[in-house]
């Protein structure tokens, strides 16, 4: 089987990160497009997905039918809704294939369901594909385990486009969550996301959340570690949507022959 090119749904084929995924594959060798999908109504479905990506005529039209495209196929590629991701992931258990999340927003019940659905299918999810941003939280993890919680504190800063929906970021918690880990501690219960009016004093020990959006960003992210006379900061600039892409075709690839599990990018890059 792995000598063949794995074939690959996107799902979400017109979107933004679609198109790039269409392209990605289109240019990466050992995967190939099998289906494109789109919702139901989607003005895109029957047009050619490559026309849509830009790539000019490649012979797949997109559909409005996941399930008979995920049966024939080994994977599928998800950077879409919470809701249609939980969705998604039940077909893909049914079919038991790889199913690439890489889209945010979600919450701890749909996390659980994505964990369910890694009984039968093989699920690889992060809340960023790119290779440097997964380094950075392994850095981000083992400089809050060896700064102080009482002398450090923590600020994630995030930038993106204007179109996004949902902040912070799905990086920016990957971050947090990273800088939990390190100092066993909780986000949830040491997360600040929202200051405003007479805040009183910084308390020790919380990580905290700033969100900027504007423009065409893609995405930028610094975790600013603060102390009494001296700052470190740990960042990523994302300058091209196409990592991500890349990152998640990687992931795809190395599940094929994997057990069922819920695995992440750490997993896929061998930094877990």
């Amino acid at each position: 089987m792995s000598g063949e090119d794995m074939k690959l749904v996107v799902v979400g084929a017109a979107g933004r990160m679609g198109q790039t995924l269409i392209r990605t594959i289109h240019a990466m060798q050992g995967v190939r497009l099998f289906a494109a999908v789109e919702r139901a109504g989607s003005p895109f479905v029957g047009r050619d997905a490559g026309d849509v990506a830009g790539l000019g005529p490649i012979g797949i039209a997109i559909t409005d039918q996941p399930l008979e495209a995920f049966v024939e196929a080994e994977g599928v590629l998800d950077f879409t809704s919470p809701a249609a991701s939980v969705e998604f992931s039940v077909l893909s258990a049914q079919a038991r294939i790889v199913h690439v999340i890489g889209t945010t927003g979600c919450s701890a019940a749909d996390e659980e369901r994505f964990s369910a659905a890694g009984r039968h299918a093989r699920i690889v999810k992060s809340g960023n594909m790119s290779l440097g941003v997964n380094l950075l939280g392994v850095l981000t993890e083992q400089a809050a385990r060896a700064l102080g919680a009482a002398d450090w504190d923590i600020e994630i800063l995030e930038m993106h486009h204007k179109h996004k929906v949902d902040a912070p970021s799905g990086t920016a918690l990957l971050l947090g969550q990273a800088a939990a880990k390190g100092r066993a501690v909780d986000l949830d219960a040491q997360s600040v996301r929202v200051r405003d009016g007479h805040t009183g004093a910084r308390t020790a020990g919380t990580i905290g959340f700033a969100t900027l959006r504007g423009g065409s960003v893609i995405g930028e992210h610094s975790v600013i570690l603060a102390g009494e006379g001296e700052q470190v900061t740990l960042s990523h600039s994302a300058t091209d949507r196409s990592i991500f892409a890349r990152g998640a075709v990687t992931a795809a690839l190395w599940a094929r022959d994997r057990k069922p599990g819920f695995y992440s990018m750490l997993d896929v890059l061998g930094l877990s």
